[in-house]
This record gives C-alpha cells, sequence and structure tokens, in this order.
C-alpha cells in the first residue's frame, strides 16, 4: 500500500494551494480518506474527511477555507486550501480507513510552509 502526497511548498499568507494524494494497493473507493497535519510538539490534527460515500467534514480552524474532495478513478483525494494563514503551517499527511478490516494507512506527509 501506498499513499504519495505532493503539492506543498512556500506560500505567501492569503495564497492557496492543492495538495493530491494518489493511492496505490487498496480498493480506494471503499476508503474513507483524511488530510491531516502536524506541527514539532503537538499532536496530528484531522484537517478534513471524505467517507467513501462522499460526506466530508472538517475541523473548525478550515471551515469555509479548506475543501477536501476524491476522484475514485484517479485513486485520489484532494485538499484545496485558500486563504492559507501562517498557523496553516504544518507537515500534511494523507490517510486512508477502512473501518471494517481496521485498516489504516498513511502517506510519508507534505510540507506546506505559510509565510511573508
Amino acid at each position: 500500500v501506498q499513499l504519495v502526497e505532493s503539492g506543498g511548498g512556500l506560500v505567501q499568507p492569503g495564497e492557496s494551494l492543492r495538495l493530491s494524494c494518489v493511492a496505490s494497493g487498496i480498493i480506494f473507493r471503499v476508503y474513507d480518506m483524511g488530510w491531516y497535519r502536524q506541527v514539532p510538539g503537538k499532536q496530528r490534527e484531522l484537517v478534513a474527511g471524505i467517507a467513501s460515500g462522499g460526506s466530508t467534514n472538517y475541523a473548525d480552524s478550515v471551515k469555509g477555507r479548506f475543501t477536501i474532495s476524491r476522484d475514485n478513478a484517479k485513486n485520489t483525494v484532494y485538499l484545496q486550501m485558500h486563504s492559507l494563514k501562517s498557523e496553516d503551517t504544518a507537515v500534511y499527511y494523507c490517510n486512508a480507513e477502512y473501518k471494517v478490516w481496521a485498516h489504516v494507512f498513511w502517506g510519508q506527509g507534505t510540507q506546506v510552509t505559510v509565510s511573508s
């Protein structure tokens, strides 16, 4: 199983980024997918999730600015981020979960830095 994130980088406050995560080795369409982030010294936190059926949920801190989506034909989950703030700076991780089999997989992470 591989989850490969891309799209991170250095941006200025107010700018946008789109993260992508391509999954292989899993039946993507049955997995709930999520984006988490982590900064040094803090716990990894859920940013956004999208269930296999398409329902979504977001952390309060990103509601209205971030959008999660998935393309089952491409085995890919996206995180569109707008109006980025310095506090969004973190390593962003892709997550795949299939609760029926208690399967949880993580990507290697991609750095997002928001700084002027």
